[in-house]
């Protein structure tokens, strides 16, 4: 059935929204009806009500709680049961770097209380795995030996940290980093003065570094691309980024293949295959994750990098949603805190009978721990004539704004991030820059446009 009413998309999460105007705010990221514009009307479900339905989510990082809260929130009588295999309570797993840093206590990891779920009738299972998924029984099955009957099934299994095939990381004090306990590892074998060395020059790879450098350690920064952060910033951006991290004394190595981890029994040093040794008494690595995609994969659900999910997060199977870094929508592996958070409640929105859709967004980056703010998103590195890169170096910071056929498409910021907000809001509509500014706007121009949306 297609509904007939006009569809709206939030520029800043892409939740979509059916009526004749847009919501006062968006139910997904709080903005306001101004941020929204039309789209071509799409089919939907209808709505319905799930009653005392039995909705289990596996995976309780934010897309997972996202997913419970928005169930509760649209199906007071719904039944939840969230299942987690660590032992913590659901934390902010982009705080473990200022953890390291020592600039929050373990106390305040936690995104609620336990008390918290227990108030919204949330079943809060902690300390066990799911293992598999019976479709024909519409169960999941736990590493404890018991099973859950669903009606509907939301799966947050997250990603693991990919361990690069090198020689040597089996050694002692080689770590990754993405649970609390990972970092409680990395506290436990750093002291002041230790020789740190973090393999890969990504987002987490330097929040860790700083966070390191700033316990005392004397930190090496590896990237094997030609300059830091080769996603997320154009050369510009990455040499304005180096400068600052040398302030914080953290060295960072580019074109740097980290072929063997040498030591005797614990790492003493990373070798490059260039023939350098860099010392290191602990290593952290940081190569990027993979999505945890065994259950789906056993239960006969199509994955591709991630499993796939249609706009309404739904899996191959219309009954089991996905949500967060396991899930792949329409070609993309976000793999980041805030479409996490905008996937969970949406694919409990979905699971409550509440007809929902994830329109996609740009995806973007934000860097805080290191002490100069960095935000980016959207294409940062032209690839072709059709683009045009305006950029300065203004508040002793670095803007780049990024246009293709004049209009907007991606966005630098170093520095100075207050006009992300408005960044984001740009990129979405696409604004044609050119067209209200003129053939050639210059940087300060485009900030001073952006900063009245």
């Amino acid at each position: 059935m297609r509904n007939e009413e006009t569809t709206w998309r939030c520029s800043i999460c892409g939740y979509l929204h059916y009526g004749d105007s847009p919501p006062d705010a968006c139910p997904i990221c709080d903005a306001k009806a101004e941020d929204f514009k039309v789209v071509e009307t799409t089919f939907r479900p209808e709505r319905h009500d799930v009653g005392k339905e039995m909705v289990v989510i596996v995976g309780a990082g934010i897309a997972g709680v996202s997913a419970a809260e928005a169930v509760r929130e649209h199906a007071p009588d719904a039944k939840i049961v969230l299942v987690s295999k660590e032992q913590e309570l659901p934390y902010h797993r982009l705080n473990l770097t200022r953890l390291l840093a020592g600039e929050i206590t373990e106390s305040t990891l936690p995104l609620h209380k336990e008390e918290w779920y227990a108030e919204r009738q949330i079943d809060f299972r902690r300390g066990v795995a799911a293992t598999d998924i019976v479709l024909a029984e519409k169960t999941v099955r736990l590493d404890d030996g018991t099973s859950l009957p669903f009606d509907k099934l939301i799966v947050t299994t997250g990603a693991h940290p990919y361990m690069p095939p090198i020689p040597g990381s089996g050694l002692e004090n080689v770590f990754t980093l993405r649970t609390a306990v990972d970092a409680r590892n990395v506290l436990a074998a750093i002291q002041p003065e230790s020789d740190v060395v973090c393999i890969g020059g990504g987002l987490l790879g330097l929040e860790t570094a700083g966070a390191l450098a700033k316990r005392g350690a004397h930190v090496t920064a590896l990237e094997a691309f030609g300059h830091l952060m080769p996603r997320q910033l154009n050369p510009e951006g990455s040499r304005v980024l180096e400068r600052h991290l040398a302030t914080l004394g953290i060295q960072v190595v580019t074109g740097a293949i980290a072929d063997c981890i040498v030591g005797d029994g614990s790492a003493s040093g990373v070798h490059l295959k260039r023939g350098q040794l860099v010392p290191a008494e602990v290593v952290v690595v940081a190569a990027g994750d993979r999505p945890n995609t065994e259950l789906f994969e056993r239960a006969g659900l199509t994955v591709k990098n991630g499993v796939l999910v249609d706009n309404f997060l739904r899996t191959s199977n219309p009954d089991i949603f996905a949500a967060g870094d396991v899930c792949e929508h329409d070609g993309v592996l976000y793999g980041a805190w805030s479409p996490a958070m905008y996937q969970g409640k949406i694919a409990g929105m979905n699971a409550a009978g509440v007809p929902t859709e994830f329109g996609g967004i740009p995806r973007s980056h934000l860097l805080k721990v290191l002490g100069k703010p960095m935000f980016s998103i959207g294409t940062v590195v032209a690839t072709d004539g059709s683009y045009q890169a305006i950029e300065d170096h203004a508040d002793e910071g670095y803007r780049l704004f990024m246009l293709r056929d004049g209009r907007f498409v991606g966005c630098l910021l170093i520095g100075k991030i207050k006009l992300m907000k408005a960044v984001r809001k740009a990129i979405q509509a696409r604004i044609d820059v050119r067209g209200l500014l003129g053939p050639n706007p210059s940087a300060q121009e485009i900030a001073a446009h952006l900063a009245t949306l």
